[in-house]
């Protein structure tokens, strides 16, 4: 059987029999590289030249100045196609309706975790980060000048009760507002454009970010990253052993080690690209693999990239945290579940498109604490780092999620499923082909 290479950089057979060549990696690999050179530059910078660091500040203020004119078009298109996702959804029955009730609980319950832990660390204490001031405070007028060009943000949560309606109104008219949903998904492809053309200039504002951030406070800043870095690692990684591990432990009486070995090879896909797009055809054909009947794959897999936001959800509300208590305005308990709210709504709809990720924690803190926008700087830089144990925590909620609704609805070989995660009945990349999933 003839097969190409796939967009997952798996290798296939051409007509003669011989294995292509990998497919190219994606261009935003070259972004990843160059942010995290800047990063290092900029910490750099910082300690070897604390005075030249801080005047570089302006830099990322202004990247972050680019976020925040996107955050409302953003916003506006996820919430609306994200309803459309969810009529969708709830449209397919038995099974769809358990997928969404399980994604949108788990993805509020990782927002929780997110929360916890941030309160229990307190990641950003000490840094005292302190907003851009401008000419008037000593700063430079030419500078102010170019700042000034870039289009001020839209308020976010007159954008989020706007798009709440118009989504559900296109809802109720069927047939007929279709074409609209079909504009403005049209609409969301330009603004994502725009997003992506926004984040190649992140490398530029996490340099000034962070050169500043470190030139005001040394090491206590490489420290303060540090922490939440690997605060947010460790609660990824307690949060696929111990809550998706019980669950499927008690529901299927499968192993979560097992499973993360039988998709070892997908975890370093992702790892390589920071995104869990990238696996999609993967886990469809390695769920059907492991048991699970394919309208189940069919209908879990998809909807859960949409709404299974697991290590996203975490990132969110662990990072806003951080900008609170490293701009000395932390929030208190009201705002933090204020937050939360929002974030579960905000944050459906937007997955897998570089970028999002910052441009919903800036629409939270936008909608919350606007003073607190500036010091956002700071997690542009780190954010890359993060990415991977974001995708790789999402993916593995949406693997876990589909055996798990696979048990529930009676549509899994658990023998076949057993054997498989075991090693007994390995996976056959040949019949991973381009065309069948």
């Amino acid at each position: 059987m003839a097969t190409t290479p796939t967009s997952t950089g798996v290798l296939d057979r051409d007509p003669a029999g011989n294995q292509e060549p990998p497919a190219k990696k994606d261009r935003t690999h070259w972004l990843y590289i160059m942010v995290i050179v800047a990063v290092v530059a900029g910490a750099a910078i910082g300690l070897l030249a604390p005075e030249a660091g801080k005047a570089l500040k302006p830099l990322g203020t202004g990247f972050v100045a680019l976020i925040k004119m996107i955050i409302a078009p953003v916003i506006f298109c996820t919430i609306v196609l994200g309803i459309g996702s969810i009529a969708k959804a709830a449209t397919v029955g038995k099974v769809g309706g358990l997928a969404l009730g399980y994604f949108i609980t788990m993805s509020t319950f990782a927002l929780a975790i997110g929360l916890l832990v941030g309160n229990l660390i307190h990641p950003g204490a000490g840094l005292k980060l302190e907003k851009y001031e401008g000419a008037a405070a000593g700063g430079n007028a030419t500078v102010d000048f170019l700042l000034e060009m870039i289009p001020k943000d839209i308020p976010v949560l007159p954008t989020l009760v706007l798009a709440l309606f118009v989504g559900f109104a296109l809802q109720s008219m069927g047939k007929s507002g279709e074409p609209v949903l079909g504009a403005i998904k049209n609409v969301q492809g330009v603004v994502f454009r725009i997003m992506m053309m926004i984040m190649w200039a992140a490398p530029i504002g996490a340099f000034g970010a962070i050169a500043a951030v470190v030139g005001a406070t040394g090491w206590a800043a490489i420290g303060s990253m540090a922490i939440l870095m690997g605060a947010f690692y460790a609660t990824c990684a307690l949060f696929i052993i111990v809550i998706l591990g019980s669950l499927l432990r008690a529901v299927t009486g499968l192993s979560i080690f097992s499973l993360l070995k039988y998709l070892a090879r997908e975890y370093l896909l992702i790892f390589s690209t920071s995104s869990s797009e990238s696996a999609l055809p993967r886990l469809i054909a390695k769920m059907e693999h492991a048991g699970v009947s394919k309208p189940v794959v069919g209908i879990t897999v998809p909807t859960g990239y949409s709404f299974n936001l697991d290590g996203t959800a975490i990132y969110l509300t662990m990072s806003a945290l951080f900008v609170s208590t490293a701009m000395g305005m932390p929030m208190n308990i009201g705002e933090q579940i204020s937050l939360l709210v929002f974030m579960i709504i905000a944050s459906k709809g937007a997955a897998g498109v570089t970028g999002a990720g910052l441009a919903t924690l800036a629409a939270g803190l936008q909608s919350h604490r606007p003073e607190l926008l500036d010091g956002m700087g700071v997690i542009v830089g780190i954010d890359k780092f993060m990415s991977e144990a974001r995708a790789l925590t999402n993916f593995t909620g949406n693997a876990v999620a589909t055996l798990l609704i696979g048990k529930w609805t009676k549509e899994i070989d658990m023998e076949q499923a057993r054997a498989v995660l075991a090693g007994d009945r390995p996976f056959d990349e040949l019949s991973l082909t381009a065309n069948e999933h």
